[in-house]
């Protein structure tokens, strides 16, 4: 009986002595992986740590330099790309001018209805829309002028004062520009605003499910034709920048051309007199006639009466002295 306990208990105690070696060696692995991760953590932190504390290199710290200095210009490069964009879109960057041309040219007197006449010839032949043109011929009393009212697109603007620079002198040119942009985006907007609302006032009427009185109906009604009636108004408006900004408004006065008095040929009172002199007796003359047609009736009718009494009255006193 007591070989039998003993062969019994041999096994037992062998693999319970197997079962704490896999233990041990178990518990000493996980001891040395949880070292080994403690190592490298504390060994990555003190290289990554002391990075912004210590001093770099002078090539690694120009760098640095070089790139924090370049962060405030790639902000201000943003914006002002922000800016170019934001100028360049249809509304916002557009600059809408009204351009106006003032010119005074002069031409030789006999030829000054030939060169309004070509001016305004092409004009016809160009993308011009003439809004006025004048023309007064020179008479013994007043010199002739001319004048040609227009708008011409900015694509045929050089080919206009290019055919008048081939047949008259330009004497004056002034140019002037007003801005028109806040009027055309204003307008602009207040047309989309009054679309909109009308489109939502026709989606109303059209709107069956919802039950409306008469009343109700005919205000929605009125406040429709008072809204398209405002749209049109704006819309014309609209046409009108267009047409100020679309195309230049030019105006061109045409003068005859007068020969100057040289400073040696100067102002002579003879000469002048002796140029004027049939002029002048034309005048008396016609004073001369002026006044005895003016005073011929109250001769008649004054002074020869006056004159009879007087004759009548003297020989009277004469006689009766004697």
């Amino acid at each position: 009986m007591t070989r039998r306990t003993l062969s019994v208990s041999t096994p037992r105690a062998a693999m319970r002595h197997r079962a704490g070696a896999v233990l041990l060696a178990l518990a000493a692995a996980l001891s040395l992986a949880g070292c080994d991760r403690q190592h490298s953590a504390e060994s990555a932190a003190p290289a990554s740590a002391p990075a912004p504390m210590q001093a770099p290199p002078m090539g690694y710290g120009g760098a640095m330099k070089v790139q924090r200095a370049s962060a405030p210009q790639a902000e201000i490069a943003a914006s002002q790309s922000d800016e170019a964009r934001g100028g360049s879109g249809e509304t916002a960057l557009q600059r809408f001018l009204a351009v106006r041309q003032d010119l005074n040219v002069e031409v030789p007197a006999e030829q000054l209805a030939d060169a309004w006449g070509k001016v305004r010839d092409l004009c016809g032949t160009l993308k011009c829309e003439l809004l006025s043109s004048s023309l007064l011929r020179e008479t013994p009393q007043q010199p002739g002028n001319a004048l040609l009212e227009m708008r011409v697109e900015p694509a045929d603007v050089d080919k206009l004062l290019g055919g008048l620079a081939g047949v008259a002198n330009v004497v004056s040119h002034t140019t002037t520009s007003e801005d028109k942009t806040s009027e055309v985006i204003d307008v602009e907007a207040r047309i989309k605003n009054r679309t909109e609302f009308r489109d939502s006032l026709r989606v109303m009427l059209r709107d069956t499910v919802t039950k409306r009185t008469m009343a109700d109906l005919l205000a929605i009604q009125r406040t429709l034709s008072d809204t398209q009636a405002e749209l049109d108004a704006i819309a014309t408006q609209r046409k009108v920048l267009a047409q100020q900004t679309s195309k230049q408004h030019i105006q061109i006065q045409f003068t005859p051309k007068r020969a100057l008095v040289s400073g040696s040929d100067g102002y002579s009172p003879m000469a002048h007199a002796l140029r004027n002199a049939g002029d002048v007796l034309a005048e008396s003359v016609g004073a001369l006639i002026t006044f005895v047609a003016a005073a011929l009736p109250w001769l008649l009718l004054v002074v020869l009466p006056m004159g009879w009494l007087v004759r009548v009255l003297w020989r009277r006193r004469r006689t009766g002295k004697a």
